[in-house]
């Protein structure tokens, strides 16, 4: 899964047609003629120097002076990262069987990279409905990647889980978007605290330990990707009143 990386260092000079960066090479192989994505815009990798010498390519834990085709360059800021996409984009059905083998973390491409392409198509209104629910899919995994990777809390994971299974069943509704009382069962289980214990801290939030704060946040976080489920949830199900219960508490949360 040749997918390449580069993080922009500087941008030296730059026009309406592109630009020369200093960039270093996070994972993967840098090659001229490679198509980069900045967010929705395409960048072509057209030349590559390395101690005042052109190069054909450098890989990982290298920099490198490169130009860079694309008005967007004069935008590009220090840290961001650029990824290696084909010219048409990374092949869905391509993405599916590289992660049927369940490959290794550090495989390309890693975790957060994968889930940027996997919401990307899961977001992309001109695709097909299917198409749209199969990159849901992957995105699901990618976030499952992402916390086994950087060690993330069930929590912070339930966050990223619960946004991905939100956006599905609002977009797609119940069924081909999900369940929406699993989804809700999910995200309630990762809580710690009742609504009143919640309640209570958030009174005076301000004088808790910082920790403390960060809990209640990621809280909040979590329970605002269960409002796309609750429209679903029966009338008089116990489940309903607790997703009620919590919204209620939700608001006063830091």
């Amino acid at each position: 899964m040749p997918i390449t990386e580069l993080q922009v260092y500087s941008v030296e000079e730059a026009d309406v047609t592109g630009g020369v960066c200093l960039v270093r090479c996070l994972g993967g192989v840098a090659r001229s003629g490679q198509v980069y994505a900045a967010g929705p815009s395409r960048l072509g990798l057209r030349r590559i120097e390395r101690h005042g010498r052109p190069a054909d390519s450098f890989d990982a834990g290298h920099t490198a002076r490169v130009r860079l085709t694309g008005a967007v360059v004069a935008l590009l800021s220090r840290g961001q990262v650029l990824t290696s996409v084909p010219p048409d984009g990374h092949a869905l059905a391509e993405l599916e069987a590289w992660l049927a083998t369940g490959p290794p973390l550090g495989d390309e491409p890693l975790p957060r990279t994968l889930r940027g392409l996997a919401v990307g198509g899961m977001r992309d209104d001109t695709l097909p409905d299917a198409v749209r629910l199969r990159w849901g899919r992957l995105a699901v995994a990618a976030a499952y990647r992402c916390a086994r990777a950087e060690g993330a809390s069930d929590l912070v994971r339930g966050i990223d889980l619960a946004f991905v299974r939100s956006y599905l069943i609002r977009e797609f509704g119940p069924g081909p978007g999900g369940d929406p009382a699993a989804l809700c069962r999910a995200a309630l289980a990762l809580i710690d605290l009742t609504p009143a214990e919640a309640a209570a801290r958030a009174r005076d939030w301000r004088a808790l330990p910082r920790e403390r704060i960060v809990h209640l946040r990621l809280i909040r976080n979590l329970l605002r990707w269960t409002g796309a489920a609750r429209p679903y949830l029966a009338p008089g199900d116990p489940l309903a009143a607790s997703v009620d219960a919590w919204s209620q508490v939700a608001g006063r949360l830091p």
